[in-house]
């Protein structure tokens, strides 16, 4: 057994937090404002939101994940989960019970 603390899983339930915000912002607000009055303007924007989060998501499951030892499984399974809606505030809710 190793000494050394797990790492504070604080970081990635924001980043898991704010993905799912953004996904629903652009499931929500930014497609039918782009389908239902012809703005894809904000597609544009709230989708490169959500790519950039979802890409520091990805980037802070990596660091934790190393850091806590989790396998490459329970990574890719963390991965999947916050892309279905709603599975971000998921995966978060269980980050913050059993990290």
């Amino acid at each position: 057994m190793s000494d050394t603390p797990s790492p504070d899983p604080t970081w990635l339930r924001r980043a898991s937090f704010a993905e799912g915000i953004s996904a629903l912002l652009l499931f929500f607000v930014a497609m039918p404002l782009k389908y239902g009055f012809g703005m894809p303007e904000a597609v544009r924007v709230i989708g490169m939101a959500h790519g950039l989060l979802f890409v520091a998501f990805g980037m802070l499951l990596l660091y934790f994940g190393l850091a806590a030892r989790w396998s490459l499984f329970r990574m890719a399974i963390a991965l999947v989960v916050v892309s279905i809606p709603f599975g971000a505030f998921w995966f978060e809710r269980q980050l913050g019970r059993n990290p």
